[in-house]
């Protein structure tokens, strides 16, 4: 029997609107588990508004009846964050029917979308109008804005534009009392007190609902030259990082780490996909730069980091795209990176972020301490090498049984994050902490952080339903 009331459902029902409900077992089923399986929970009911009314009007009655509400957005997270618990007592509120471009304001260089509008709509939008949002994921297909500033998405141009939330001006919040505070404003300067909507990104959920945002556009680039570069190893990787931003003068957008092991295993698993260089190399950088200014300007600076990176002997080998395809061709090495691991067996993704001056130290120390904890582990360390963030993923032995490679995951993640918190770095750069870090991250934040982080959820969700048991 269901813990929330059937007159409940029904007033959640009546508020979502037409075709604003779904209680069809099967029908529920994709908003009730995430994109890698691990967890799958249940939920009385899934609702999916079309207006920030509706979702006002549904908190404000979940509010009154104490039923517990897990906002979801593409439910492309990967640390539990958008799905229910197993109870049964949640309902789901999914925000993919608000999907409209409100506004673009060439002029202020901004989009005004609302929570459930797909990233690569937004891409869309903004590239018709001779403007370029820059956040750029892998799931950027599926993933909505609601759901990439309710996690703080980070991605592959971290390095030269921020995370997303130094990508946007205004949201429109649906509180967990159901008031609305809209704060949609354009403005780059606004110094009159606590900056709000900060408290709400990266919170995944569990302060309040957003509905809509104020993005930042920037002029589309001319002109790109990426670069697939063999290195000498993650130390060379790191230099020649510096020597690009240096020489570039801020022009870097990408700069990506890749392993020959994932190397190895896209080409094995992903058709159409070839290696870029003639010989085998341990490791390799994907470099992207970008620039406002046609011509070849910005190739020949790319040439002249090369060049500087064969003379000091941090460059073994590289080749730079001459078409926008060869261009794509070396990007999807790098984001199939991932998808790759999945017919290799059993694998414990890490999403840690260190100081970039450190990333290599915590390469070559994490490798070789969870080497010896579970030996012929196959360490797959890519990521984003230019702002510190490292997906570490242990791939399980070729021989060994998918169920206890899985059965490590506490023993391997106390040494990837012990040593990631060691060298003043964190657990999450990037995926958010959802339920599966929400006890693991009191072992490494103070005691003064969980407690303001507390309070802030006792302040502004003293009922507690705002994506209950995730986060804090």
């Amino acid at each position: 029997m269901n813990a929330i009331p059937d007159l409940t459902l029904a007033r959640l029902k009546a508020a979502a609107g037409p075709n604003g409900s779904i209680d069809d077992p099967a029908d529920m089923a994709p908003y009730l588990t995430e994109p890698r399986g691990l967890y799958t929970g249940r939920a009385a009911l899934v609702l999916r508004p079309d207006t920030t009314e509706r979702v006002a009007e549904i908190v404000r009655i979940c509010a009154e009846s104490g039923t517990k509400i897990v906002p979801q957005g593409g439910n492309t997270g990967l640390v539990g964050g958008s799905v229910p618990f197993e109870g049964g007592d949640e309902i789901v509120l999914s925000l993919t029917r608000m999907r409209a471009v409100r506004a673009i304001d060439l002029e202020n260089d901004t989009i005004t979308v609302e929570a459930g509008c797909p990233l690569t709509a937004v891409h869309d939008a903004a590239e018709a109008r001779g403007r370029m949002f820059p956040l750029r994921i892998a799931s950027e297909g599926t993933c909505t804005i609601g759901g990439n500033l309710a996690t703080n998405a980070g991605g592959n141009a971290v390095l030269r534009y921020g995370n997303m939330r130094e990508l946007v001006l205004g949201i429109e919040v649906v509180l967990p009392d159901g008031r609305i505070w809209n704060g949609l404003r354009g403005l780059r300067k606004d110094n009159t007190g606590y900056d709000l909507k900060q408290i709400f990104i990266g919170a995944e959920g569990t302060l309040g609902i957003i509905t809509a945002a104020v993005l930042k556009l920037y002029p589309g680039p001319a002109v790109t030259a990426t670069a697939f570069v063999a290195v000498r190893d993650v130390h060379a990787a790191v230099a020649l990082l510096g020597i690009a931003k240096r020489e570039s003068g801020g022009q870097v957008s990408s700069f990506e780490l890749l392993p020959r092991i994932g190397i190895d295993f896209v080409l094995k698993h992903t058709p159409g996909t070839r290696d870029p260089l003639a010989e085998r190399h341990k490791w390799c950088v994907l470099m992207e730069m970008t620039s406002g200014r046609a011509g070849n300007e910005l190739r020949a600076t790319m040439e002249a980091v090369l060049a500087e990176g064969l003379e000091q002997g941090l460059v073994l080998d590289a080749v730079l795209a001459e078409s926008e395809q060869q261009a794509k061709d070396f990007w999807r090495l790098r984001e199939s990176m991932s998808d790759a691991q999945r017919p290799e067996g059993g694998s414990i993704k890490h999403d840690i972020s260190v100081p970039v001056s450190l990333i290599a130290d915590f390469i070559e120390r994490a490798t070789r301490e969870v080497e010896a904890v579970v030996p012929g582990t196959r360490i797959v360390a890519f990521g984003h090498i230019g702002d510190g963030n490292v997906h570490f993923n242990p791939s399980q032995p070729p021989d060994a049984d998918k169920q206890w490679f899985l059965e490590q995951w506490d023993k391997v993640s106390d040494i990837v994050h012990g040593i990631a918190h060691e060298l003043g770095g964190s657990i999450s750069a990037e995926h958010g902490l959802g339920r599966m870090k929400r006890e693991e991250i009191t072992h490494y934040k103070s005691a003064v952080e969980i407690d303001l982080m507390r309070t802030l959820k006792s302040a502004l969700d003293p009922k507690r339903i705002m994506n209950p048991g995730k986060v804090v």
